[in-house]
């Protein structure tokens, strides 16, 4: 976790503190979908196997944003994927003896995040992230770390695409809804990810 990543967890927190109301808003998976509520989302919160993956699949921090910004790209688009879609997000441990090492790390990221260890502007190295590549399998790929290295290419191809590729009314959009194959094509192109169904 970064700085500033850091940072925006803890300006989270402390509204929600000060406005109970942010809470209800942070636990609801239909927060950004006005008047549409679909069926009971998986929590998350709990480790399970996956016969399927045959692997431990443990909480990941990113995913009640992620199902919310999934959600109402459903939404905005007139539910391409159903009104009873159910989306869910984990992340992979390699074994049943890893899950205590990555509870211990979540738990101290929390503990930095909760006591302002981490400022913004610190993070893992640049070497580190080039040393370390990540690959994931299930949906997306790319060439660079998913956090960082990826994530900066994205944003900058999908700036790029607001101003070259898209056409219409503005509004509060999310990438798939508003740039869709559009954003695709540029980040397959450009930006070295590939995108696969499982």
């Amino acid at each position: 976790m970064s700085g500033g990543t850091a940072a925006s967890a803890q300006a989270t927190l402390a509204a929600a503190a000060r406005e109970p109301a942010v809470i209800r808003l942070l636990t609801d998976p239909f927060a950004l979908t006005p008047g549409f509520t679909g069926p009971s989302q998986p929590s998350g919160l709990i480790p399970e196997y996956d016969p399927s993956m045959n692997a431990w699949l443990v909480p990941f921090p990113m995913a009640p944003i992620n199902t919310k910004n999934v959600h109402r790209t459903n939404f905005l688009l007139g539910h391409p994927y159903g009104t009873n879609f159910v989306y869910d997000e984990m992340m992979v441990a390699p074994g049943f003896g890893e899950i205590p090492r990555v509870a211990t790390e979540t738990f101290a990221r929390m503990v930095s995040v909760l006591t302002g260890g981490l400022k913004p502007g610190s993070g893992r190295a640049r070497e580190g992230l080039l040393r370390h590549p990540r690959r994931v399998e299930a949906v997306v790929t790319g060439d660079r770390d998913p956090g960082y290295g990826s994530t900066s290419k994205m944003i900058a191809e999908s700036a790029l695409c607001l101003v070259r590729d898209v056409q219409g009314d503005g509004g509060i959009w999310t990438s798939g809804a508003l740039m869709g194959l559009g954003l695709r094509k540029r980040l397959e192109e450009r930006a070295g990810l590939t995108f696969s169904a499982p």
